[in-house]
């Protein structure tokens, strides 16, 4: 019987220090594992584009703000026509016709410490105390300037008639690539290939005028086809008639509504 006892004693014994030991060992062990947890995945640091801002000035003449740089596009109309904004940094001319080029408008700006991006066309109509500030892309050439990737996209027209209005190679639409986000000015186009075949647009500027670039019916056609996140008509004043704005969104978003179609008032002196 004392032998049974002892027997007993001693295995509670055991058994208790075995729970006492396991109890110290454990916290080791837990910080051990979450330190390792902890070590194989860092934090995450937070990767938010900076704002763009993008004002309409007038047909295709917009100012484009991003991280203290101002772009002007097409820049035309005189000097009055940028109050209210900061000279710019950057400028982006889509082709040689008066409502994207405007020489006057372009000395009055005071533009001596601007980068002027042009296609050939354009850089031959400008006096040549602009050659050290000009950058000449042609299309399918970019140029990296203040951090913007600028992506010189071919503008032209397709049907026969119109054919005399902008030829293949002429003018520039614009890629702009800024901190993750991708712009995109169509400049004067029809809904040619290179449009279409654009891939990754946050914001696109598409014109639909005619008899100058196409119906509001192509534009919608191409905008499917690529899908930007967002779509801003623009350059939509023909002679004589001003394009259906209206009928280009129904169109866009009876076909994918997860296109988001933004007006912005382009014409803010006309009466109409």
């Amino acid at each position: 019987m004392k032998r049974i006892l002892f027997v007993l004693i001693s295995a509670s014994i055991l058994t208790l220090g075995c729970k006492e030991n396991k109890k110290e060992v454990a916290p080791d062990q837990k910080a051990l594992s979450e330190a390792n947890e902890t070590a194989s995945v860092p934090a995450m640091a937070e990767n938010v584009p900076s704002k763009v801002t993008i004002s309409p000035i007038e047909h295709a003449t917009a100012v484009l703000e991003w991280n203290n740089i101002t772009v002007y596009i097409d820049p035309v109309g005189g000097i009055d026509m940028f109050k209210g904004h900061k000279s710019p940094d950057l400028i982006l001319i889509t082709d040689i016709h008066g409502d994207h080029f405007d020489l006057e408008t372009l000395k009055a700006l005071g533009t001596d410490k601007a980068k002027i991006i042009v296609p050939q066309a354009v850089a031959d109509k400008i006096p040549d105390v602009f050659t050290p500030q000009i950058d000449v892309l042609n299309n399918g050439d970019s140029k990296e300037r203040y951090g913007i990737t600028i992506e010189a996209i071919p503008m032209y027209n397709l049907r026969k008639e119109a054919l005399k209005f902008h030829e293949k190679g002429r003018g520039n639409g614009y890629l702009l690539s800024i901190d993750g986000q991708r712009i995109y000015f169509s400049g004067d186009t029809e809904d040619i290939p290179e449009m279409r075949s654009l891939k990754h647009i946050d914001k696109a500027f598409i014109c639909m005028n005619l008899p100058y670039t196409m119906t509001p019916e192509s534009a919608a056609d191409a905008v499917l086809e690529f899908k930007p996140k967002q779509v801003y008509p623009y350059h939509y004043r023909g002679k004589p008639d001003v394009s259906d704005v209206s009928k280009f969104k129904q169109l866009v978003n009876a076909a994918d509504p997860n296109i988001e179609v933004i007006q912005l008032d382009w014409y803010p002196k006309a009466d109409y």
